[in-house]
């Protein structure tokens, strides 16, 4: 069975209703990503830190996955599978998905602030003294801007193994995620479904959709089952 690496990003949670962290103006909700997105903010004002993912955490329960994430968890009756996310949303898994790296954490998961290792599900809001079995305050199980993307080397891996790699719902603006397309095989196929022209090297190499997720999946899934 041929190997179908995806690397999914923010445009595909989008398009189910979740709003993308990263405006125009960069500023996520009205606040600066070193706000609530680094160690530093963290460290600065922690009830504005878990608000801010208390609110994206409510907002995930109200959404369902959408026809992106069903037809990439239909693929596994094709392929063996590999998703790599840059999303912290659960919609790959809500869709059926069985195989995913989570690159920048889970929004529903939370870990102690002082061992990252200490990792609990997490459904409902985090409050200011909700403590880890280490006594420590609980923070969000995000990757920060600043932090170590513990499962990169994985997916690196993952990445070389591919037959097959489609890039979907993402800019390939955010490193390390970004570099990931410099790491498979040169006989790999590459596919890009963004709407948006990123200007990023894939050179002459890729097949280039300029569609949404969920349109790019409806042209693109007959065309990958045929592949395998």
């Amino acid at each position: 069975m041929k190997k179908l690496t995806i690397l999914s990003g923010a445009g595909i949670s989008a398009e189910s209703g979740i709003k993308t962290f990263r405006d125009g103006d960069g500023l996520w909700e009205n606040h600066s990503i070193t706000d609530v997105a680094s160690p530093e903010g963290w460290r600065k004002d922690r009830e504005l830190v878990l608000e801010f993912y208390n609110q994206r955490r409510r907002q995930l329960h109200e959404v369902e996955p959408n026809d992106a994430h069903k037809l990439i968890a239909e693929l596994e009756k094709h392929f063996e599978v590999q998703i790599i996310t840059q999303n912290i949303d659960d919609l790959h898994e809500r869709a059926g998905s069985k195989n995913i790296i989570h690159l920048h954490g889970e929004l529903f998961k939370s870990c102690s602030c002082n061992n990252k290792s200490l990792i609990y599900e997490q459904k409902d809001d985090i409050k200011i003294g909700d403590k880890a079995e280490d006594g420590a305050q609980l923070r969000p199980f995000i990757v920060w801007f600043g932090e170590d993307v513990p499962l990169m080397k994985e997916a690196t891996e993952k990445a070389k193994e591919a037959d097959i790699f489609l890039v979907i719902g993402t800019s390939l603006q955010v490193y390390p995620a970004a570099g990931l397309i410099h790491e498979i095989k040169d006989e790999c196929l590459l596919i890009v479904i963004n709407p948006n022209e990123t200007g990023f090297g894939y050179g002459q190499r890729a097949v280039l959709m300029k569609e949404t997720a969920t349109k790019g999946m409806k042209l693109l899934f007959d065309k990958l089952v045929n592949l395998a």
